[in-house]
């Protein structure tokens, strides 16, 4: 009788556990994909908008293909980046999330795109993850190089500085970073940073997400596992105690 009970708790534990893991690791971001736009392709913030995303510098979006094919209208002119549509055999490619994404010029009026999150526990520890690359804006040539500086409420995190050879695209990399949070609600924001001014040097992103990190979970999983170890335990011990008497 008393493993039955003890057997009815894990599973009931089991299920709690993995439906605690499944609310941790829902997207506090919205829009982290920038699918949802005002205007398609164009300069955020003066033409279109992804919405509920800020943004003060020149930074564009991209819908797949057109980047280096019909580009995005502009405050002065369309904007393009190098790649094979173009002219330049780089691999240029959509991110790996797919469907649109932005570009940011890191040496032109820099600016961050930011967005607000709410919901936060203070002193929570949050992973932003995130697909970028780098890339230049056509006709610029000459080497660059790209970076994304993070930050979330008061601390920032920068990503490795990449070199880029003239026309060029470095490819997507997936990067991950952990934040504290500060307050029940706290400011992300991407910053582009990119070398020479006169090249333009863009950094690109995509698919922005915002998680309690994965570890968490883990740890509760594995506590469940430990009293799942004490039942079979307890179940051996009645097994050879039964077949003693």
């Amino acid at each position: 009788m008393i493993s039955r009970k003890l057997s009815i708790i894990v599973i009931s534990a089991v299920g709690v556990a993995m439906l605690t893991c499944g609310m941790a690791r829902a997207n506090l971001v919205t829009n982290g994909s920038f699918e949802l736009t005002t205007n398609g392709n164009g300069q955020l913030g003066y033409n279109t908008n992804a919405l509920d995303w800020t943004v003060t510098g020149y930074t564009f979006i991209f819908a797949p293909g057109t980047a280096d094919t019909t580009g995005a209208p502009g405050s002065i002119g369309t904007d393009y980046l190098w790649g094979p549509g173009n002219g330049s055999p780089n691999g240029l490619t959509t991110s790996p999330d797919g469907g649109n994404f932005v570009a940011a010029d890191g040496g032109y009026d820099p600016g961050p795109i930011s967005q607000t999150l709410t919901g936060l526990t203070i002193g929570n520890p949050y992973t932003v993850g995130f697909w970028w690359a780098g890339a230049q804006s056509r006709p610029g040539s000459g080497p660059t190089t790209e970076q994304w500086q993070v930050s979330f409420g008061s601390q920032t995190q920068d990503t490795p500085i990449v070199s880029n050879a003239s026309e060029g695209f470095t490819g997507w990399t997936y990067e991950s970073m952990n934040f504290t949070a500060n307050g029940t609600s706290d400011v992300l924001s991407f910053l582009a940073a990119g070398t020479p001014t006169g090249e333009p040097p863009f950094s690109l992103l995509d698919g922005v997400t915002v998680n309690v990190p994965e570890p968490s979970c883990t740890l509760l999983l594995a506590g469940v596992g430990v009293v799942a170890a004490g039942l079979s335990k307890l179940r051996r011990r009645a097994r050879a105690k039964s077949c003693g008497a």
